[in-house]
Parts: structure tokens; sequence; C-alpha cells
């Protein structure tokens, strides 16, 4: 056996057995992520009767909601406010960081308030499906819903997923440039050439977005492999301790210290050592570029103690802060994102083009 054949038979069999394994997680992963595309206008539009609020009147501060969280729920890591940009007839929108201790629960949880009267629209953890649908299978796409394992497992199954665009790669390697330029036709004489020749076209051509999201996907994980993260998550969550500083002067001073920054999260500190954090983009900043901007500023004397600006950091820096925006399609509009939903689909298609062939090879192989 030539050297080439051995190579591609050894591809051949990682490929198979890469997705045989992970195949209904791709799936999964990948019905999921095409969901998330529209997150916030799905949410929106399923509870439009509970974010759609009546402004009445001037809001109430930030620091008032802030101290209401805090004391609703007594022991959190921190907090986030997710839609600081929200329009005057939208709730605010809370990510709350928990920790419980058990390493089988992914202790995220959100809250809505009004901003007008400080009402509650709706408040629970990510883990069920109460405060939103969207938010759950959000959560399910980073873990499963199986915790720290869970994240773990989506985090692995990343590198699988790299591991098989390169096999298949390898595999298909004389007929990527015949699929590019439309020359490979699908075969219809039977479902062995269907889902052959269906296989074949839609991997080529989904092969180099597969790579970035999954890679993308996998290196913002990538502390699921950290142990001491692990260690982390089994240290119950003490007792709040709040910012002694209000919210609004500290959010006043960030803006006044980078005026030209679009303030995409406001992170808000609930226990020692924590920052209260802006972060965003600047007006004249590319879409690809999610964030990268910050203002850290100390809860207890208020003193500014950082300002990142994405001009002053590195080429890599650079890239990685391009990852999440790259990896869920928010950097384009409508077009694009329909775009992400479609390809989305593709690493489940493959998943069960891929499983029936291997079928049909073992069973061809027993009769």
């Amino acid at each position: 056996m030539s050297k080439g054949n051995y190579i591609s038979k050894l591809a051949f069999a990682m490929h198979s057995w890469l997705g045989l394994i992970s195949g209904t997680f791709l799936l999964l992963l990948g019905l999921s992520g095409s969901a998330l595309v529209f997150l916030k206008e799905i949410d929106h539009a399923i509870n439009a009767d509970l974010l759609q609020v009546k402004q009445s009147g001037k809001a109430l501060s930030l620091d008032t909601l802030y101290r209401k969280i805090g004391k609703e729920h007594p022991n959190l890591a921190g907090i986030a406010w997710l839609n600081p940009d929200a329009p005057a007839n939208e709730a605010y929108e809370f990510r709350l960081y928990q920790n419980d201790g058990k390493l089988s629960t992914y202790d995220l949880a959100m809250v809505s308030i009004n901003p007008y009267s400080g009402e509650t629209l709706r408040e629970g953890k990510l883990k069920n499906l109460n405060p939103s649908v969207m938010y759950w299978i959000l959560q399910f796409h980073w873990s499963f819903q199986l915790g720290i394992p869970g994240l773990l497992l989506a985090t692995l199954f990343g590198i699988t997923m790299l591991l098989s665009c390169t096999t298949g790669a390898i595999i298909y390697r004389k007929q990527l440039w015949k699929v590019l330029t439309f020359r490979a036709r699908l075969k219809w004489t039977n479902w062995r050439t269907i889902s052959s020749s269906l296989h074949r076209v839609l991997g080529v051509w989904a092969l180099l977005f597969n790579v970035i999201i999954f890679f993308t996907g996998f290196w913002m994980n990538k502390f699921a492999l950290d142990p001491g993260y692990w260690k982390k998550q089994t240290i119950t969550c003490p007792l709040n301790s709040l910012s002694k500083q209000s919210i609004d002067y500290m959010l006043w001073k960030a803006k006044k210290s980078m005026p030209a920054l679009k303030i995409k999260s406001v992170y808000l500190p609930t226990q020692p050592g924590k920052s209260f954090k802006v972060t965003g983009t600047m007006k004249d900043q590319s879409a690809f570029f999610d964030t990268g901007n910050s203002v850290s500023i100390d809860p207890g004397s208020g003193q500014i103690i950082s300002m990142v600006h994405l001009a002053e950091k590195s080429v890599g820096e650079k890239l990685e802060a391009t990852f999440f925006s790259i990896h869920a399609g928010s950097f384009g509009g409508v077009p694009i994102k329909i775009l992400y939903v479609i390809i989305g689909l593709l690493p489940g298609l493959l998943s069960i083009s891929g499983a029936v062939l291997w079928w049909r090879k073992v069973k061809k192989r027993y009769h």
C-alpha cells in the first residue's frame, strides 16, 4: 500500500469514528447554534408582553436596581447588565453569576426588570425553561445542560469537529476544487450515491465555515480545560459584598474617561476583589470587533484601575476580539444571520449523511 493510500485509509477511519462518536452532539450544537443567531429577536417576540415596558417619567437609577438584585439574590459571584444600549421602552436585562458549589450545575441565571417601576418581570436560572426558552437553549449550547462536565464535553467536541474537518479534507482532497467550481454533481441514482455525493458536496462547502465556528467556540470555552476553574466551582459563593460607590457614579466616570466607547455590557461587582467594568466598541470600530475596549473602576474608592483600548492591543489580541462576533454572526445584518442559520445546520446534515454511509458500509460487510 502506498503512503498516500495509507494516509487516506487512516483519515477515513478517523473521520468515520469521530463522526459516529460526536455526531449526535454536533447535531445538537448545530441546531441550538442556528436558533441562537436570532436569540434576542426570538426572545423578544415570544416575551413581547413582558419585555416591552411603558415609559413613565424618569428611569430608576442603576444603583437602585443593582442593590435590589443584590438583596434578593444574596450569594452572587457577579452581575452583568446585558443591554445598556436598550431603547427607553425595553426592560433591563441582567445576567446573574452564581455558584452553588456543585459541578453538576452551570450556575447562570437572569432577571429582567422594568426600569421605571423596579418590578421584576421575569427571573430564574438558565437551566430552567421558565425565564426564557431561548436562554435555556443558550446554556444548552454551552454545556448541554450538564453543568461543568457538559461545558468540557462541548469544548472537546469542538476539537473533534476540527479533527473531522481535517480528515475530511484529506479524504476529499481530490474533489475540493471540483466541488468549489461546481463541477461535482449530486448523483441521484440510489440512496448510496445520494448520501455519498451529498456528504461530499456539503462537507466541502461547509469546511471553512465549520473550522472557523468550531475553533472560535473551542477557544472561547477553553477555560473548561483548566483544573483551577473546576476547583473554583466547588466553592459555594459567599454572601454579597456590594459596591461602596454608586454604580451610576462609576458608569458616569467610565463614560467620561472614554467618551467614544459604545457600551455593550456593564459588570457589577458583588464580591471583594472584583471591579466595576464597562466593555464595548469604539464608534469607528469594525463590527467584527464585538468588544476589546474597557474601563475598570475600584468599587471601594471609585478610582479608575485600568483603561484598555483595542487599538493598542497586539495583532493576536485583536484577532481574538473578533471571535464572538464571527462565532455568533453578530457582525452583519439579517442576510448574514440567515446565512449563519442555514450553514449552522450543515454539521447535523453531515452527521446524518455520514451515519448513513457508515451503516451501508457495515451492512455490506456482513451480507
